[in-house]
């Protein structure tokens, strides 16, 4: 009796001191593709999955700069430099005072959009928000938008709206359009990068185990390359834009003559001998050279979690002779049977380009 008796007395406190009710968790806004989750608050635990651009999870625990999520039935960590946090509490109590003030049902009794979606309009806060080509983070990015843009709501599809302005159709993800932290792409607009696919023509650079030419790759890479830095608003220059043969020589007077903020060489390794060697690397030739080599190779290594051959000082003629930001990076060996079937495939492509431009990202913003 004597307990049942405590058990009440403590629930008429709990009531008299208004005890407050549990929150909801917060949430997290993947703001980048490819971000590796890993089994514990660090780079040196291992990977267990990724995450991709408009992905939403719940926050479990914050550690340094490392965020515990739930993802598909278990936890896992990610770095806090790609995400941002949203209040879960207050994005309700702002929805339910939007509900109030405006929200209206239509004669069958079902919910309607504000002011009808066909005719509604939004503003991005930001520079270089995604849009894709469909309502998933599946879709292809087709545009990175101005900040202050504006679009005209078409449908709303679960968690995406479908958008239209006179340049662009497409879905962008409605958490993006909450996100007040410039995005990290912004380093990337009006930036001149010279990039140098390898080889050409005569020259096909290393074989592959079955037979490939390391110049079909690295043109491959250097032509998706091209593609995103243009949308992220930089100036791309190609040493070649077709299969011919380009002296060394001519690839960096190029590079110099140019008004170039950072030349990267494009290329693939070969080993016959050791058919077991893999990995990436990035080399550098002038001391002054090597943050940018490092941001790079980080950057790949953190999309494509291949082995991590480091940065490293060599003596090639196309970083040597190049006095602007100059680096070479050797994205796979095609002697790996393995690795060499990894490389021919257009999603693995995608992720050692997304590397490069997070790797770029990384060192103009600094």
């Amino acid at each position: 009796m004597k307990k049942i008796m405590s058990y009440i007395s403590f629930i008429l406190l709990a009531a008299i001191l208004g005890f407050p009710a549990p929150t909801s968790a917060n949430e997290a806004i993947i703001n980048t593709d490819y971000l590796n989750v890993r089994s514990g608050p660090g780079t040196n635990y291992e990977k267990i999955d990724q995450v991709n651009t408009g992905e939403v999870y719940t926050i479990v625990n914050e550690e340094d700069n490392w965020i515990e999520i739930e993802i598909n039935d278990r936890t896992g960590w990610v770095t806090s430099e790609y995400i941002t946090v949203s209040d879960k509490d207050s994005e309700k109590a702002n929805s339910d005072a939007s509900d109030t003030d405006s929200g209206m049902k239509n004669q069958d009794g079902d919910d309607e959009l504000d002011n009808n979606n066909a005719s509604k309009e939004i503003t991005i806060s930001t520079d270089n928000t995604q849009i894709r080509d469909e309502p998933s983070t599946n879709g292809d990015i087709i545009y990175f938008t101005s900040k202050d843009e504006s679009f005209t709501v078409l449908s709303e599809t679960e968690d995406w709206y479908e958008i239209e302005n006179n340049e662009v159709s497409g879905y962008i993800h409605q958490n993006l359009l909450n996100d007040s932290q410039d995005s990290t792409t912004t380093g990337l607009r009006n930036k001149t990068i010279m990039l140098d696919a390898g080889h050409g023509g005569r020259d096909v650079g290393a074989i592959g185990a079955s037979g490939s030419y390391e110049k079909t790759f690295t043109f491959q890479t250097t032509m998706e390359l091209e593609k995103e830095l243009k949308l992220l608003g930089a100036n791309v220059i190609l040493t070649r834009s077709v299969d011919e043969f380009i002296s060394l020589g001519g690839r960096t007077s190029l590079s110099n003559v140019k008004d170039t903020d950072a030349f990267i060489s494009i290329h693939y390794n070969s080993t016959p001998d050791l058919p077991q060697v893999s990995g990436i690397g990035t080399y550098y030739y002038h001391d002054q050279h090597k943050k940018l080599a490092t941001e790079i190779q980080n950057g790949v290594i953190q999309t494509t979690d291949a082995n991590d051959r480091g940065v490293a000082f060599e003596n090639f003629h196309v970083i040597r002779q190049s006095f602007k930001p100059s680096i070479l990076i050797e994205l796979g060996f095609l002697s790996n049977e393995e690795e060499e079937n990894l490389l021919k495939r257009n999603p693995y492509q995608k992720k050692i380009v997304a590397g490069i431009l997070h790797g770029l990202q990384r060192y103009f913003n600094d």
